[in-house]
């Protein structure tokens, strides 16, 4: 099923199948890092639905409902994100090691 970017939920994920756009909006899109086959999780709209926070290639990014509007993504079965799964990936990316349960790993040496 494709969906635009900006009609996805919260922890719904996607993989972009084309983007729309013309021109300086199409070029800002691609330079973000919003490529087709590239991952993107939606994460949280602010109060009022604009802006919206997604997650593509491992990094927070920040996008306007009209530019959200011009990335179609493919939504297949099972497009939610866990969240657990989620809070690992979030602790690895701050380069601390997570265990299951979320608690950060005490780490034996401490020299850097």
């Amino acid at each position: 099923m494709h969906k635009t970017v900006n009609r996805l939920r919260p922890n719904e994920q996607g993989i972009v199948a084309h983007l729309g756009g013309e021109g300086a909006l199409r070029r800002h899109i691609i330079d973000m890092g919003i490529t087709p086959g590239a991952v993107v999780i939606m994460r949280k709209a602010a109060p009022l639905g604009d802006p919206l926070e997604i997650n593509v290639r491992g990094y927070e990014l920040s996008l306007r409902k009209s530019e959200a509007q011009h990335i179609t993504v493919d939504v297949g079965a099972g497009g939610q994100v866990p969240g657990s799964r989620a809070r690992e990936r979030r602790g690895r990316r701050h380069g601390h090691p997570v265990r299951a349960g979320g608690q950060p790993e005490q780490r034996e040496n401490n020299a850097f």
